[in-house]
């Protein structure tokens, strides 16, 4: 039950943040203060304080020289400086009618064909042997319960709570973009902690990048550095080579070749064997 309801409450925060960031988008978009040729133009006066002056000075200092048919030899500076300014490719504009008729040929049949097949296909017999509801999932009898048409549908849609915080993030979104553009630096600067939290993704990056990632790369390097190199090569593998190379190099003295010898070391043997025993006894 707590469940439920906490995902219905996040659903409608979500219903009012993604009407929030729509509308933000249509405002600053569509309205307010032109910023399409605010980089034209930066890039206009630099070139006019930059490229353009030497071509001015050359012109003005070329001024009495023509060619044979008469003209200056301006001509050339402004037909680059009329190519400067089309490279930019001018204000913004409509899609032409191959992209907008076809859109809009399929946006109202859409409405239309939606609104006289809502009811045979939710619930009558359209998907009839094609879409089987079980009676366990009842979510489509209750929602033909209540549904008396698709314009009685529609409009019940405008009294409900979803509506109604389209409409709040709509209108915050017009205070913060148009009305009062400076009220959205200065949530910015009331919530920058907040802010800086959902810019940096919960820093679930930088967590799986600082810790989780260099930590296995930690782990790796001493698994290879300390397991691999040192215990499993160093000390079974090359270390046990060294012990029996260390065992056969002392043990090869006790092989001299006179029975004397081997006679002295049954002896002393079989004194270690009586004292072992005499001891534990």
């Amino acid at each position: 039950m707590w469940g439920a309801g906490f995902a219905y409450y996040a659903v409608l925060i979500g219903v009012f943040v993604t009407s929030l960031y729509s509308f933000r988008v249509y405002f600053m978009v569509f309205h307010g203060k032109e910023r399409f040729d605010t980089h034209a133009h930066d890039s206009h006066g630099h070139d006019a304080h930059g490229h353009h002056a030497p071509a001015a000075h050359a012109t003005h200092a070329h001024a009495g020289t023509h060619t044979e048919d008469g003209h200056g030899a301006h001509a050339a500076p402004a037909h680059d400086a009329h190519d400067d300014h089309g490279h930019h490719g001018g204000p913004p504009h409509e899609s032409p009618g191959v992209v907008t008729f076809p859109l809009v040929f399929l946006a109202i049949p859409s409405v239309i064909i939606g609104a006289i097949a809502i009811f045979p296909m939710l619930f009558g017999d359209f998907f009839d042997g094609v879409i089987t509801v079980f009676d366990n999932h009842p979510a489509m009898a209750e929602i033909a319960s209540t549904f008396h048409g698709w314009v009685a549908y529609g409009l019940h849609g405008f009294i409900t709570l979803p509506f109604w915080l389209v409409v709040a993030g709509a209108v915050v979104a017009w205070y913060t973009c148009l009305f009062r553009p400076a009220s959205g630096a200065a949530c910015r600067r009331a919530f920058s902690g907040v802010i800086k939290v959902l810019e940096n993704k919960y820093y679930v990056d930088w967590v799986n990048e600082q810790i989780i990632a260099r930590g296995a790369r930690l782990l790796g390097t001493g698994l290879w550095q300390i397991g691999d190199r040192r215990l499993i090569d160093g000390l079974l593998v090359n270390g046990s080579a060294r012990l029996v190379g260390w065992v056969a190099a002392v043990s090869r003295h006790l092989q001299s070749g006179y029975i004397y010898h081997y006679a002295f070391s049954m002896i002393i043997g079989i004194l270690a064997l009586i004292t072992f025993f005499v001891l534990i006894n």
